[in-house]
């Protein structure tokens, strides 16, 4: 495992649907943010608004003042994020072995012949490289 996971702050599940919506946008204002969830969460805007401050805080969004308004960015890549997560819930729950997991997984889940496929094709290109 990477040291850089401790890079990425720890996002909570709430704060995973509004930094969707900016890597979505690559950028956007308060308001595009509110209006984009408002309508599929329950969510007041007070509260999409703190979590947007809390993103800020932790340093996974990053801001510009435009006009009378700011403009948030992500800082933090997705890729990374969804990386740093998951080497954090192998850690905690398979004391970091990938093995136990992907054996707990495969066991309790049918696959399509695509996803078996695709499965074997990204085992093959991690060998390669």
């Amino acid at each position: 495992m990477t040291d850089r996971k401790n890079e990425i702050p720890r996002i909570s599940d709430a704060e995973w649907q509004v930094m969707r919506e900016f890597w979505a946008r690559g950028e956007a204002t308060a308001s595009d943010v509110v209006a984009a969830l408002e309508p599929d969460t329950d969510w007041k805007p007070k509260t999409i608004q703190t979590l947007i401050r809390r993103l800020t805080q932790k340093g996974a969004l990053g801001f510009e003042k435009v006009g009378r308004e700011y403009l948030y960015r992500p800082l933090v890549d997705e890729k990374s994020c969804e990386q740093a997560v998951s080497e954090q819930f192998l850690d905690r729950v398979f004391d970091g072995r990938l093995a136990p997991f992907l054996a707990n997984f495969v066991e309790s889940n049918r696959f399509s012949r695509e996803e078996i496929n695709e499965l074997k094709r990204m085992l093959d290109q991690n060998m390669s490289d």
